[in-house]
Parts: C-alpha cells; sequence; structure tokens
C-alpha cells in the first residue's frame, strides 16, 4: 500500500492534473489541436530530445550490458505487437498505434520520478532510468514512426519523411555533441532549456485536450484492453525472462525490471495526432495504461524488491 500511494500521488497524479487542465482548457476555448502537435513535433520535442541526449553521461561497462538488454527486450516487444495486431485482425492504422503502445514506454515524465523516489540512496539506479529514456527517444522516432508513416507511405516516402523530422537532427546532434564534448553558447543554451522544459507540459496538456473531445464510452475496447495488457503484464514478464536469462542481478536487474512496467508513451499519442493516425485511440490507450499503472507498477516495485532487493 506504500508504495501504491507513493506511485499514485508523485507521478500518475501530477500527470492525471495536466491532462485535467488540457482538457478543462480545450472545453473553454476550442484549440487548434494540429497547431499545438506541430509546435511539440517541430520546436519542443527536438529540443527536448537534444538537451536530454546531450547532458547524459553514463558508465560505459554498464551502457554496454543495458543496450544489449534494451535492444534484445525492444525485438522481442516487437515481435508481440506484430503477432497480437495480427491475431486481432486490425487496419494498417490500428495496428500501427497497438504496435507503438506495446514497445514505446513512459520512462520520460513518469519512469524517472519513480527511480528517483526509490534508488534515492543509489544513483547508479536514476542513471540506468536516463539510459533507458535515452533508448526509447531513439525508438520512438525510428521503429515509432515509421509504424505511423509506413501505415500511408512507402519506400523512399518514409525515408524521406524521417530525414526532414528536426527531432531526429536534434538526436544526432546531440549525441555527437556528448561524444566530442562541444560546448553549447550560453546565448544558445538558455533558449534550449526553456524549450525543453516547456515540453513535458504542452505535451500532456495537448493529451488533456485531445481526451476532452472522447467518449468515454469507447475506452473499453479490444485494441486499448490488450494494448493495456501487453505493456503493464507482458512486457514486465519478458523482462524477467530475459534479465534471468541474461543473469543481471542487483540495482540494475531491480531498475531494468521496473522500468518494463511503466505504461504506454505520450510521445505516441503526440506522433498519433501529428501525422492523423488515429489519434483518438493513441491518446485513449495513453490515458487508460497511465491509471492502470497505478496497481502494475506497485506489484512490479514489490517484486523487485523481493527477487533482488
Amino acid at each position: 500500500m506504500v508504495y501504491l500511494g507513493m506511485v499514485f500521488f508523485q507521478v500518475v497524479a501530477p500527470i492525471l492534473i495536466m491532462l485535467g487542465i488540457g482538457a478543462a482548457l480545450q472545453i473553454k476555448f476550442q484549440f487548434n489541436l494540429k497547431a499545438l502537435s506541430n509546435l511539440i513535433t517541430y520546436c519542443l520535442m527536438p529540443a527536448a530530445v537534444f538537451v536530454n541526449i546531450y547532458e547524459t553521461k553514463v558508465n560505459a561497462s554498464v551502457m554496454a550490458e543495458i543496450v544489449l538488454y534494451l535492444v534484445i527486450f525492444s525485438i522481442c516487444l516487437m515481435i508481440l505487437g506484430i503477432v497480437v495486431s495480427k491475431l486481432l485482425k486490425l487496419n494498417r492504422n490500428q495496428a500501427a498505434i497497438y504496435k507503438n503502445s506495446i514497445v514505446l514506454i513512459n520512462s520520460g515524465n513518469y519512469g524517472i520520478p519513480v527511480s528517483q523516489m526509490l534508488f534515492a540512496a543509489n544513483p547508479l539506479g536514476t542513471s540506468i532510468q536516463i539510459i533507458i529514456v535515452i533508448f526509447q527517444n531513439i525508438i520512438t522516432y525510428t521503429y515509432g514512426l515509421y509504424n505511423l508513416i509506413s501505415s500511408t507511405k512507402s519506400g523512399l516516402d518514409i525515408l524521406r519523411s524521417l530525414l526532414r523530422l528536426p527531432l531526429v537532427h536534434a538526436l544526432i546532434i546531440g549525441a555527437v555533441m556528448n561524444i566530442w564534448n562541444i560546448g553549447i553558447p550560453i546565448s544558445l543554451r538558455i533558449p534550449l532549456d526553456y524549450l525543453a522544459n516547456a515540453f513535458i507540459s504542452i505535451a500532456l496538456i495537448t493529451l488533456g485536450a485531445q481526451l476532452a473531445q472522447l467518449d468515454i464510452k469507447t475506452i473499453f475496447n479490444k485494441v486499448i484492453l490488450t494494448s493495456t495488457v501487453g505493456r503493464l503484464v507482458l512486457g514486465p514478464m519478458l523482462a524477467f525472462g530475459l534479465i534471468m536469462l541474461m543473469d543481471i542481478d542487483g540495482v540494475v536487474a531491480q531498475s531494468l525490471f521496473i522500468a518494463s512496467a511503466f505504461p504506454t508513451s505520450r510521445n505516441s499519442s503526440t506522433l498519433a495526432l501529428e501525422y492523423d493516425i488515429e489519434p483518438n485511440l493513441a491518446a485513449q490507450i495513453v490515458l487508460f495504461s497511465t491509471v492502470v499503472s497505478c496497481i502494475t507498477v506497485t506489484i512490479v516495485i514489490y517484486l523487485s524488491k523481493v527477487l533482488w532487493g
């Protein structure tokens, strides 16, 4: 019960409050959601990705072990998403949203607070979560974007669309500047920080505005329910098997296991809105999985303490 309260009040409740603010503002002012989506995708999101990757410093050996795990884990989730979407006989657009909802995890504004809360006495736990955030950024803007774009485009059009996105450039530039330790002039760093700090709040308010337009009755359907089970139940089960297979132990095992249980990333909804690929379905999945995760993440945290505490 202690973990349940901590996860809800320190992580889930703040997210729900931001969603509520977005919904209330949308009801009163009727925002242009496409314009907000463009602001996020072409301005705020690239700044957040750049700053996140540019600032992160990690131990090389720990990085190698974690990256290997994340690659295998993500491939397993991709296969799971493909198989289940075929079993459910989803159309191309629904399948794209479903696959993203399984693979793309809210490791940022959900995962980092949880890690900081649980590993306050051991910074390694939070460092691991930062590595996962970076990896998830890469997966989101490669695999996640490919899923959405490929549902309406094919061949070279997909590659052109990816290469035109500023967030892809931000990811590459941030990584290069990090590796080569290239400094940023203060006159550029200050506005970059302003934009990066604005990303989470604007993204959550926009998601809330989307949700204000939805019929709550439609949230209980096979796509949303199976997606939530896949993300919050099957994801941790796959992670546990992989952690045991790779003989990972201690804080690293705890961090990876807990991170596997986080809900669907809000970015899956943001991108769906940007490309107009089932945006309502994507928003519903994010909301439902975030609320349900209050229970499932608590269980996974408890199990991680029992297994590797």
